[in-house]
């Protein structure tokens, strides 16, 4: 039954009844490209900030655009019904989007919110979809069902939107320890992630940190004439691609010394939990064109995705690589590497073993230059949260299917920033699926996705007004 349905059945109802102007808001905000990474946009995404502020405004929230050394955060507060026992939520999203190119693998303009069928029934095509501004709405018109119905919210709600999460965050950490005091709360709910399956709703336990370095293998003091110096001099080319096929060896461990240290196998009960999921690697490898399973050998496809680390080339260069021909020993090569990394390992160990892999196997005369652009740790959600209780119950009060626990493979750095900054846990809970095409050309959102988290953002608001402290 649901909780208390004489308060809540109405605002499920309001939800259901007022869906078309939720979507017709959705494309408004989509219309407005926050692209945070590019600064002659810087305008636009102050302009989506505006947007959202007027918003939570008009929801009864005492909203506000706050400065940072880069793009603003919005912050809002809702008292709820009041009393020292109400639940506080912090409620955590971002409204900046990624650049849209190429331009010309887009089947409609960007930022141009296009409604198209699609197998699923109807879907809302556009940068920003799905991530993150579709999800964002999910929990803002649960907001507004609230307040049209009863005039407020269940609980106490702050809700903090930033506008660099596409740029790697820059500003979020100094802005919650300057704001730790204010932004004080039982639990965040971030809307970032995907349901299971469109019919099977999804609670995200675990995810990967990241280790994102990019190495430069230095060697002549100069590009020179490969005829006159081939094969008799260093060509750091040929070195850097060598060492870069040792990384893994013959089992797709990774070589790095100390680079398993502290790495935590999966529990005997998440590992049947994942094998009760009716994950099909063959579908999955099938998507993406491909058939064969690569990896760490001894590990199915969802431990290797979301429970083991693994270390990628993501880009590589050096040497003349325009069109034509042009002969040269490079004086220098490069490469990107990503390590996606797991709850117990620590990014610092990991970069110091990545630099004795490289030290190790540095020719002669060479020198290695090392960059690190970030680093964040994995991260594994406590179960057992009666938040994460309420969570599961709420989607439960709108899904036919059961939600299940899972993993993620990707890496959502907010929640740790947030237990260090602000000292409590997230809950993952997020709408969009596996093939959205998040980051990419038509990127989507099913408008029964959206639907459904409105509507199960407003049963969990429910579930968490039945905690009382």
């Amino acid at each position: 039954m649901l909780p208390a349905a004489p308060v809540l059945a109405p605002v499920l109802g309001r939800a259901e009844a007022g869906f078309d102007a939720s979507v017709g808001r959705l494309c408004d905000l989509l219309r407005i490209p926050s692209v945070s990474t590019k600064p002659d946009h810087a305008p636009e995404v102050r302009r989506a900030a505006d947007w959202l502020t007027a918003e939570l405004a008009g929801l009864g929230f005492d909203a506000s655009v706050r400065p940072t050394a880069g793009h603003p955060m919005v912050v809002a507060h809702h008292p709820g019904p009041g009393g020292e026992d109400v639940p506080h939520i912090l409620y955590y999203g971002h409204y900046d989007v990624q650049p849209p190119e190429p331009l010309e693998l887009w089947d409609s303009p960007p930022f141009e919110p296009t409604i198209v069928e699609g197998p699923h029934g109807p879907r809302v095509v556009a940068r920003g979809a799905v991530d993150d501004k579709g999800q964002v709405m999910t929990f803002l018109e649960a907001f507004r069902a609230w307040h049209a119905v009863h005039g407020t919210l269940p609980v106490r709600v702050t809700v903090l939107l930033e506008g660099e999460e596409e740029t790697g965050s820059p500003s979020l950490m100094p802005f919650l320890r300057a704001n730790a005091e204010e932004l004080k709360a039982d639990v965040c709910v971030i809307t970032d992630t995907n349901s299971w399956t469109i019919d099977t709703p999804a609670i995200t336990t675990r995810l990967r940190g990241l280790l994102y370095v990019e190495v430069t293998l230095h060697g002549p003091s100069h590009d020179l004439h490969s005829g006159l110096y081939g094969g008799a001099v260093l060509n750091p080319i040929n070195a850097l691609t060598r060492i870069l096929g040792q990384i893994h060896d013959g089992q797709g461990r990774v070589r790095f010394p100390g680079f398993y240290d502290g790495v935590r196998e999966p529990s005997a009960e998440e590992l049947a939990m994942w094998r009760d999921l009716g994950f099909s690697e063959t579908d999955f490898l099938a998507g993406v064109g491909l058939k064969t399973p690569v990896g760490e050998a001894g590990r199915s496809a969802l431990e290797r995705l979301w429970a083991r680390p693994t270390c990628d080339v993501n880009g590589i260069w050096g040497g003349y690589t325009g069109a034509g021909a042009k002969t040269v020993i490079a004086a220098k090569a490069s490469a990107k590497l990503s390590c996606r990394l797991v709850p117990g390992q620590d990014p610092d160990a990991v970069l110091a073993g990545l630099r004795a892999f490289l030290d190790e196997r540095t020719p002669p005369d060479a020198r290695w230059e090392v960059q690190s652009f970030g680093q964040s740790p994995g991260l594994q959600v406590p179960t057992d949260s009666p938040y994460l209780r309420a969570a599961m119950a709420g989607l439960g009060d709108v899904y036919t299917n059961r939600p299940v626990l899972i993993g993620s493979g990707g890496s959502i750095p907010v929640a740790g920033y947030i237990k260090d900054a602000l000292g409590f846990d997230s809950i993952f809970v997020g709408f969009g699926l596996e093939d959205d095409r998040i980051h990419s050309p038509n990127e989507k959102f099913e408008l029964t996705c959206l639907k459904n988290g409105i509507l199960s953002h407003v049963a969990m608001l429910a579930r968490f007004a039945e905690l009382r402290r």
